[in-house]
């Protein structure tokens, strides 16, 4: 894997934590239809855990490592 800088991982973060709020809006107007596309539901919440697990994971990265 490539080794990405404290700033890169930053920007990454934001773009991440930006896309996971929009990926909510569009999940919850979806919701809110009264004829829901169950499918497409399922799909955003799909992909609003993906950047989840990203997001954590790239937080992980910016985290010194702490011996206990």
């Amino acid at each position: 894997m490539e080794s990405l800088t404290q700033q890169q991982i930053k920007r990454r973060l934001s773009a991440l934590k930006k896309e996971h709020g929009e990926q909510d809006s569009l999940l919850e107007s979806e919701q809110k239809r009264p004829a829901a596309d169950l499918i497409r539901v399922r799909r955003l919440k799909k992909r609003k855990l993906a950047l989840k697990d990203e997001i954590a994971r790239l937080e992980n990265m910016l985290l010194p490592d702490i011996i206990a």
